[in-house]
């Protein structure tokens, strides 16, 4: 075809070849272009085309649909020019249709301009079902219309478009190209409006909050800045949506839940973007270990509702998402895989000897207390071992500012995350209601990121405040949606899971 690059798997195009053969292509197009418009036939005019049916609904009721007329839309995806009569292959949002064209059965006119058709091209068919001799489901053209002229050639067939910076680049492009692509984004989308089911059917409201905050809080995160015009001050995007979900429990929602695009300016690798998706749940009421039972029902019911069975294929292992969650406090799970009990430190000083013994040095200095070496001990020993989905619990204060102390055991929080694949999936808390407490530990908060530079940093007076008023007992928990879909989806990146990836500008 004269609309292919031509590459072979034996003779391989460099870089610049391909550039030129596109380029060439481009010009072509163009000149095609420049004749339909002269000859009155400008496809971008057209505003419509009255689609009766998808490609893949034809091949699903074919027995009642043979011989029935039908009209379909999608972009050429190849063809064969054979004399009189040809095949092309047009491929809409569901699937691809073979088009059989004859010139007694379009016209001589309409047969003409169909052989300068290119392919990516988009057109309209209307003609009637029917199966070829080799048994493919097929549309006898009646009538057929160019649409929209493609003014780029698709990727070559042999290669197609596999370089992964190129695809995430150019989504658009991918999902020509790769079709397979889309349909771990309409999984996606459903994984998102079963998790709304599951969580409505539990009597949840989902609200929406403020994206653009008036202060960057004390959280580790880093914020991206702004600046708002009309009001003359500096503004900042939000590194989660914690803060006003407890306000509205304090308000008198009993239980809410938000699906919330979040920024944070740090590093990207497989599992972190700039920007991306969490779910935060708060309910009144209940503690942490109702939020337990809550994920690993909600992980349950939307695994089996999407994927049809509760055990799924990600990075090689089968991760059995339907069977109870193995549940240990942080200190049992020390204990379990690095040897380690934190009851037989008497002292932060006999922590931070335990940690140079076992060689921690992560998270471990002259100031660790015994909370800050047990958490060391935990990234350094336990959570790389948590394949399965496992629920730690019983975290140190000093890395859960905003969950429950335990009555019974002060230096410890009522906190969980829950871990698949060696990865933390989700974090959850019995919330802490005191404002006292609340405030010393914002303050504590914002010191250690001024310390670190973060010098806009503040306490969130407002939030306190607000906490004056009463907040009940609340358990709350927030999971990142993107790593939930590449568990459903297996796929090895966050990249893969987002549409439009961030990605530094291709200029």
């Amino acid at each position: 075809m004269a609309d292919e690059i031509k590459n072979t798997e034996e003779v391989e195009l460099t870089e610049e070849e391909i550039r030129a053969q596109m380029d060439e292509q481009h010009r072509v197009r163009l000149e095609k272009l420049d004749a339909l418009k002269a000859a009155g036939k400008d496809p971008y005019t057209i505003t419509k085309f009255p689609v009766s049916i998808y490609n893949s609904e034809i091949r699903a009721r074919f027995d009642e649909l043979e011989n029935q007329d039908v009209t379909i839309a999608g972009r050429i995806m190849s063809r064969r020019i054979m004399g009189k009569a040809s095949f092309f292959d047009v491929r809409d949002s569901s699937d691809r249709m073979q088009v059989y064209v004859r010139i007694d059965g379009v016209g001589e006119d309409k047969f003409a301009e169909f052989k300068k058709w290119d392919l990516g091209d988009i057109v309209g068919v209307v003609g009637y079902v029917f199966k070829t001799k080799t048994g493919e489901i097929s549309v006898h053209a009646k009538d057929i219309t160019l649409l929209s002229k493609s003014l780029l050639p698709l990727p070559e067939k042999w290669h197609g478009l596999k370089d992964k910076e190129e695809r995430y680049r150019k989504r658009y492009l991918d999902l020509i190209a790769n079709p397979e692509v889309k349909d771990v984004f309409q999984k996606r989308s459903k994984i998102i409006s079963e998790i709304r089911k599951f969580l409505d059917g539990h009597g949840y409201v989902e609200v929406d909050t403020p994206v653009l905050l008036p202060l960057e809080i004390g959280a580790a995160a880093r914020p991206f800045k702004t600046h708002h015009n009309a009001l003359d001050i500096d503004m900042y995007l939000r590194i989660e949506t914690e803060l006003y979900l407890k306000r509205l429990i304090v308000g008198g929602f009993d239980k809410v839940y938000e699906v919330g695009r979040i920024f944070r300016n740090e590093g990207m690798d497989a599992t972190h973007n700039p920007e991306f998706t969490t779910i935060e749940m708060y309910q009144a009421y209940i503690d942490y270990f109702g939020m337990m039972d809550l994920i690993e029902e909600l992980y349950r019911t939307v695994t089996l509702n999407v994927c049809g069975t509760d055990t799924v294929e990600f990075a090689g292992k089968q991760i059995a998402v339907g069977k109870p969650w193995e549940r240990l406090t942080m200190i049992e799970a020390v204990k379990k895989y690095a040897g380690v009990d934190y009851n037989d430190w008497a002292t932060d000083e006999d922590a931070r000897r335990a940690a140079k013994e076992k060689g921690v040095e992560d998270g471990v200095d002259a100031n660790s207390t015994k909370g800050h070496v047990l958490i060391a001990f935990f990234d350094a020993f336990v959570e790389d071992k948590l394949i399965q989905p496992t629920i730690i619990y019983d975290y140190p204060v000093e890395n859960s500012p905003l969950a429950k102390r335990k009555p019974e055991f002060p230096a410890f929080t009522e906190r969980f995350e829950y871990f698949i694949n060696g990865t933390e999936f989700g974090n959850a808390f019995s919330e802490l209601n005191d404002p006292i407490d609340q405030r010393e530990r914002f303050v504590k908060q914002v010191e250690a990121k001024r310390a670190q530079g973060g010098n806009d940093a503040q306490v969130d007076e407002d939030f306190v405040t607000a906490l004056e008023y009463g907040l009940p007992p609340t358990g709350g928990l927030g999971f990142g949606l993107d790593r939930l879909v590449m568990l459903l989806t297996n796929q090895p990146s966050i990249r893969d899971v987002l549409l439009f990836p961030t990605m530094r500008p291709n200029f």
